[in-house]
């Protein structure tokens, strides 16, 4: 009887140990997110379930830093040898990750077909992809159809170019003493503007953004700015969204360049003017560059332990599958980087009595495929040399200086730090 019982508890012990030793064995995959919880914490939890729930080999863990915290995290974990699988970084942060060599191309790890052209574009150099698609934005035109029709203008009609948008706001200024719309003019945002408009910042290493092309488009924003047609409310400012968000709302601005989730601020805040929105997609640069792309993406740490590398592809794949792409989209109001959920009817088809905020997804998915994110690449003290080119262009542009004698000032201060 005795020796029953003992083989009995041997048995016990054995079922106990052998789940608990499987357990152990398995790969522990983290990726990492940023400022994505608690607002996700169901989308992402469902997803880590139901993946460890296929992959009885992988123990994957999902954690969200805020985003000022994952860049030391991630660069103290690579240092200490402990990286996580995957890390959530914005196309600027991949890049300048990518020049320090703290992460690997991932080329073998997924299939590029399932992902946009532009997308893959955006991080894509030296003949290398270097980080997994996952989210994108892109601007659409918000614009108060009853200030139009108060000008003497079309509702029907946005404009289509960067100098229609100028000319509608110069006569709604004229016609109704209402600003027409507020261009993004300060630090690290007009390097966007300029290649938007075809211009080129930097050419063979040098700055080039006194030619006369540049020099016609800052006296174009200077005759603009005189004539009251541009907002002045944080117009050099780093940032000048929350200012012009609050004007439009208001009926102080015409036009507002944003992407579609911020519209429905616009409908909380401001019933009225929401009611009287229209939106159309941003107009195509000369280049063929629809603005207001800021890509999300997951990079692979360079000393992440090689033979995790073919389920680390797994992830990557599964987390920026279409399905999975298309369900975060929903969620979060952002636009996908995979074709088929950039092709799903969500994206195409208004539902009934949609209004603005619908309205300007719609828009916005005609030019996911132009949509790129715009940034100074590669290019030390880049904040300091854009402050200064900010700088130049406010000066001009409010006329305490000729725009040429500005610009070419800037370009020099530029090419002497890069010439360093």
């Amino acid at each position: 009887m005795r020796r029953q019982t003992l083989a009995l508890a041997a048995l016990l012990i054995t079922s106990l140990v052998l789940p608990a030793q499987a357990k152990a064995d398995r790969q522990r995959l983290e990726f990492w997110t940023q400022s994505l919880a608690p607002k996700f914490n169901g989308y992402f939890q469902g997803l880590v379930a139901q993946y460890n729930a296929s992959q009885p080999n992988v123990e994957v863990v999902w954690i969200d830093y805020p985003w000022n915290v994952i860049r030391p995290k991630f660069t103290a974990a690579i240092a200490a040898g402990r990286p996580p699988a995957l890390a959530n970084m914005d196309v600027p942060w991949a890049y300048e990750y990518h020049l320090n060599g703290l992460i690997q191309p991932v080329d073998q790890l997924i299939d590029r077909q399932l992902y946009l052209p532009g997308a893959l574009a955006d991080v894509s150099y030296d003949g290398h992809t270097w980080a997994v698609p996952f989210y994108n934005g892109a601007n659409v035109i918000a614009y108060n159809t009853a200030l139009f029709k108060a000008a003497g203008l079309d509702p029907a009609k946005a404009p289509g170019t960067l100098d229609e948008q100028i000319s509608i706001a110069k006569q709604i200024k004229a016609k109704t003493g209402v600003a027409g719309f507020a261009p993004t003019l300060g630090p690290t945002k007009l390097e966007g503007l300029l290649a938007q408009e075809g211009l080129d910042v930097i050419k063979n290493g040098r700055a080039v953004f006194n030619s006369p092309a540049h020099v016609a488009l800052v006296q174009k924003l200077a005759d603009a700015y005189r004539s009251g047609a541009l907002l002045k409310d944080g117009l050099f400012a780093q940032d000048n969204f929350q200012l012009s968000m609050a004007a439009y709302s208001s009926g102080r601005m015409a036009m507002l360049v944003t992407v579609p989730a911020a519209l429905g601020r616009v409908r909380d805040d401001a019933p009225t003017v929401y009611q009287n929105t229209a939106v159309a997609p941003v107009p195509l640069s000369p280049s063929g560059m629809a603005a207001g792309g800021w890509q999300f993406t997951y990079v692979v740490p360079k000393n992440v332990d090689a033979k995790l590398l073919p389920e680390i592809g797994k992830l990557a794949s599964f987390l920026t599958n279409s399905a999975n792409q298309l369900a975060f989209a929903r969620q979060a109001g952002t636009l996908p980087t995979a074709r088929a959920a950039a092709a799903d009817p969500y994206f195409h088809q208004a539902p009934a009595k949609a209004g603005a905020a619908e309205l300007a997804l719609i828009a916005a998915v005609k030019n996911l495929h132009q949509v790129r994110t715009i940034y100074l690449s590669g290019v030390p003290d880049a904040e300091l040399l854009s402050t200064k080119l900010s700088s130049a262009v406010e000066q001009a542009v409010t006329g305490r200086k000729d725009a040429k004698q500005a610009l070419d000032e800037a370009v020099a201060f530029w090419n002497k730090k890069l010439s360093r």
